[in-house]
């Protein structure tokens, strides 16, 4: 039996740092690894860190193949939509996503990261986040209305057991910035027809539009994901980290190409006030997997 990281469960904390790292040889992907199998989170209760560990899923094949879904592959190429409308590539080499009740202990640990992985990796991006308004994102709308509930969210998030990766997740990371001024010009009606649904209660619409963002990312047409999004950025320039969980790859990038319009030729209308300015996959091994790495 494998068990999931416990990270991507992990609800309620409202402090969040996204470190992605490229390696510095890679051949020395095996001292990599090890070095961030190893890593471990303060021992408190009321300071704890949850971590997520994931690796771009070439890398992670070479690691543990018996352990390697084969059928999910690294955001390798930028997705080339309608209207000129493009989504990036960015892909990196590993992840390490913390999250906590507090910045001060997420800044410790992060810092902690960052030197015991400098002989063998380089951060190339650091993002931070944080909880809004609870559980709205900085266009003011609830944003995961559709997210199962912890009981359900294993079955949508995990390989199942008995498969090559079991407990595993693939995680899609995107950093979107808004137009928020744009966005905030535009009446409440009109936003939550592009939106499809309501801005106070998050009711979907029933005569939603077929290019507003629900209808678009359908999960009963795409299949359901766990989405662990959060706001990040300054006054000045700010948005979403998308944080998307899967069982199956196909389902977050069928979704991508439903919002840049390659489904049935019709863009997501949120993606005329939002740009997406980086894109990747990671594979977020068992924890039993990652213990053989150490």
């Amino acid at each position: 039996m494998y068990t999931p990281q416990a990270g991507i469960f992990a609800l309620g904390t409202c402090s969040h740092t996204y470190l992605e790292f490229d390696l510095l040889d890679a051949k020395k992907r095996q001292e990599l690894a090890s070095a961030i199998a190893s890593i471990h989170e303060p021992r408190t209760t009321t300071g704890g860190v949850n971590f997520v560990i994931g690796f771009r899923p070439e890398l992670w094949r070479e690691l543990l193949p018996a352990d390697a879904p084969a059928d999910v592959s690294g955001f390798n190429r930028e997705i080339r939509g309608i209207e000129g409308f493009t989504m990036p590539c960015t892909q990196r080499d590993a992840l390490v996503w913390l999250s906590g009740s507090a910045y001060d202990v997420i800044f410790d640990m992060a810092r902690s990261v960052v030197r015991d992985l400098a002989a063998q990796a380089l951060l190339v991006e650091e993002t931070c986040s944080w909880s809004y308004r609870h559980d709205r994102d900085l266009t003011g709308f609830i944003d995961g209305s559709e997210n199962p509930t912890l009981l359900d969210a294993a079955a949508d998030a995990l390989l199942a057991q008995g498969i090559p990766g079991a407990a595993g997740s693939v995680l899609l990371l995107q950093k979107w910035r808004h137009k928020i001024a744009e966005w905030e010009a535009l009446p409440i009606a009109q936003q939550e027809r592009i939106m499809g649904r309501t801005k106070l209660e998050s009711t979907e619409l029933e005569d939603k539009p077929s290019d507003s963002h629900v209808a678009r990312t359908d999960q009963d047409e795409f299949g359901h994901i766990f989405r662990r999004n959060m706001p990040y950025g300054s006054v000045g320039q700010h948005g979403t980290m998308f944080v998307g969980f899967s069982a199956e790859q196909k389902r977050l990038s069928r979704m991508l190409d439903s919002m840049a319009g390659l489904v049935n030729g019709t863009r997501d209308a949120l993606t005329r006030y939002t740009v997406p300015l980086s894109g990747s996959y990671y594979f977020v091994p068992s924890v039993e997997s990652l213990q053989r790495l150490r």
